[in-house]
This record gives C-alpha cells, structure tokens and sequence, in this order.
C-alpha cells in the first residue's frame, strides 16, 4: 500500500482474556458490571480445548468480552494492563464504586485524570479495569489525583475542572476532540 493511499477505517469493537475460573469471572461481569451472557461453547484450538464465554452490554454487539479458559497459573506478571468501560457521568461511577464493596477484587482507587475521572480496580483474577466518566476538558496526561466520594457530584466535577485547569493544554474538549479530527483526516 503506498503511504498516500487512505487506510481503511477501523473501530474497537470487544477484548478477549484468558481466566483460571470461568464461574467467578463469568458472575462477576454479569452481577457486578452488568454483563449478559450471549453465548457460550468450546472451541478446539492449536493449543488444545478452549471454553468460551461471550458477554455484552450493547444488544448490537455480540460481544464486547470474551472469556477463555486456559489462562496459565503462573505467570510473571498480568500483561493486561487495562480494560477500560465508559459510563455515563459520577453518579454511574459512584454506584460502581459502592458496588465493588465487599467484592473479592482489590486495588480500588477513584481518581480523576482532569479529562475524565474514573474508579480503578482488579477484577477477581487481577486484571486491572477502568470505569470511567468524560468530563468535558481536556488536559495534557498523564495526570491522577485521588477523588473522594464522601464529596457531592458537584463538588468533585469542580475539583476536576480546577484541576484540568492547572495542567497544561487545558481546553474545552470539544476543540480538543475538533483539532485532533483535523489532525487524524490531514493524514489521510
């Protein structure tokens, strides 16, 4: 393909990871993140007999998530470094947050990013999850600064924004979101 001719669009549409106990995981993205199972079945594969579980949250994918069996019992380190969820403002994040309570998953931390603000934790076999909230600005990242629930919507949403403000880059996101589409079509 020469580098002037337009490369085909593409969108992400759904992530695949391997678990050690399909029971726990399968019921703890359908009772804890609301999840539904869409199918389900075993697949022979170069590496041997694979059980499948397909979830969704959207009834025009299949799937937005798959579990496998397999994954192996000892490993380094989890090379997932995120699975990342939108929802749709703090409130969602808050009933989330409140949720994973007594949950066998670790690592809760909210936190705000100034461009979104989001509750972090290890779902029940250590892959790290992201649910997170687009605040409308943009700032320059990485940035993570803790956020306390015990605040009102408000009050976080404002601590956000002075935050994004002081960081720099700081706009609104919608000029962001328009100069980085100028910027991806100057390419194409």
């Amino acid at each position: 393909m020469e580098a002037h001719s337009k490369v085909p669009s593409v969108a992400f549409s759904h992530v695949g990871f391997y678990v050690h106990d399909m029971g726990v995981m399968e019921d703890f993205y359908s009772r804890v993140l609301g999840f539904t199972v869409t199918d389900r079945g075993e697949l022979d594969t170069p590496r041997g007999r694979v059980y499948l579980v397909f979830l969704s949250r959207d009834p025009n994918e299949h799937h937005q998530i798959v579990l496998a069996s397999g994954r192996p019992e000892r490993l380094p380190f989890n090379v997932i470094n995120q699975i990342s969820f939108r929802v749709p403002d703090v409130a969602a994040l808050r009933h989330f947050h409140q949720a994973l309570q007594g949950e066998k998953v670790s690592e809760i931390s909210p936190v705000t990013h100034g461009n979104a603000i989001s509750v972090y934790f290890r779902d029940p076999e250590g892959n790290r999850i992201e649910l997170f909230f687009d605040t409308p600005w943009y700032c320059a990242q990485p940035c993570r600064e803790p956020v306390d629930f015990s605040k009102s919507d408000a009050e976080i949403l404002k601590s956000t924004e002075e935050i994004a403000r002081s960081l720099p880059g700081f706009q609104p996101r919608a000029a962001w979101s328009a100069e980085l589409a100028r910027r991806m079509n100057a390419g194409r």
